[in-house]
């Protein structure tokens, strides 16, 4: 009997390890197929949970709002949080390491992820969400349009709820909690927004010159006046007859300041400076800063602070 017995299970122990072997071999296609895609990410718990990539700061920072507190939902910035304006930028293998975590990808729009197509290519199953949806665009004299929404307070505001109703669409379960989140999120903007739209209507100077075309949305809302724009393009130095021309133009028009971007050089601002013997400021248009949901609503705070002290 125990001879029996021990042949039985012996014959038992053989069909399972054949069944076994079986659905090895039926899984191994699909998860050598599976390694060319994202998967799903997994909480410290073990529980799947959402991962959400941003392409650059500001998109991040509303991200961050919107989700925040939402349990299995993790935001990850792709480009970092000091890249800057993301004209022709090329995603690195950090960058593209991160965003193969991701289920969703939110985007800024209106063309200023000049790498989109490549994050398509690469993951054509990835969801985008486009922040821009629905915005009118301001177009530079070339018929460009300029990709700077979120620099406006009101426009940043339409940001957030765009991206609140598409997440809201992908991921049905968290929706309501998407837009309470984003709800509260705008309600801050709103004040922060009449705040200062409050203090620049009582500014008695409001002709301004900037580098880099990040500001006209931020002019536009406020009210304020670009005499011109210096640097166009991020990184590129102005000509000796550009400085000449913006030189003469400050003579004529008696503009008192002029504006640079912390994420950029001051050169060719130092040097009008000396030349006009106008002063210089740091005008942020929150392109980098602190990983922090807050970040946005205290740098705009800060530009607040700089504009009554140059302009008054």
């Amino acid at each position: 009997m125990k001879t029996r017995n021990t042949g039985r299970r012996s014959v038992f122990l053989s069909r399972r390890n054949v069944l076994v072997l079986a659905g090895l071999l039926l899984t191994l296609p699909l998860l050598v197929l599976g390694g060319c895609s994202s998967s799903p990410a997994e909480s410290d718990s073990g529980e799947q949970k959402l991962v959400i990539a941003t392409s650059f700061y500001p998109i991040y920072i509303m991200v961050r709002n919107i989700t925040l507190d939402i349990p299995g939902v993790e935001v990850v910035n792709i480009t970092g949080t000091v890249t800057g304006c993301l004209h022709d930028y090329h995603l690195t293998t950090a960058d593209l390491k991160r965003l193969r975590q991701a289920e969703i990808l939110v985007i800024n729009g209106a063309g200023m992820e000049s790498f989109l197509d490549q994050v398509i290519e690469q993951q054509p199953d990835l969801k985008i969400v486009d922040a821009s949806r629905g915005i009118s665009l301001i177009r530079d004299e070339h018929g460009h349009e300029n990709a700077h929404i979120w620099v406006s307070v009101s426009l940043a505001m339409k940001q957030v709820q765009n991206i609140a109703d598409q997440l809201a669409e992908l991921d049905v379960r968290n929706g309501p909690a998407y837009q309470e989140n984003a709800s509260r999120y705008i309600k801050e903007l709103e004040r922060l927004k009449e705040e200062m739209r409050e203090t620049i209507a009582q500014l008695p100077n409001k002709d301004i010159i900037t580098f880099h075309e990040a500001f006209p949305y931020f002019a536009d809302e406020f009210g304020l006046n670009i005499v011109a724009v210096v640097e166009r393009e991020p990184g590129s130095e102005p000509s000796a007859a550009e400085l000449a021309a913006t030189i003469k133009l400050i003579r004529q028009s008696g503009v008192k300041a002029i504006f640079v971007e912390p994420q950029y050089s001051t050169k060719a601002a130092r040097t009008i400076a000396r030349e006009t013997g106008i002063e210089v400021y740091t005008l942020d248009p929150a392109v980098t800063g602190a990983d922090d949901p807050r970040a946005y609503i205290e740098i705009m705070r800060s530009n607040l602070r700089l504009l009554v002290e140059a302009l008054s």
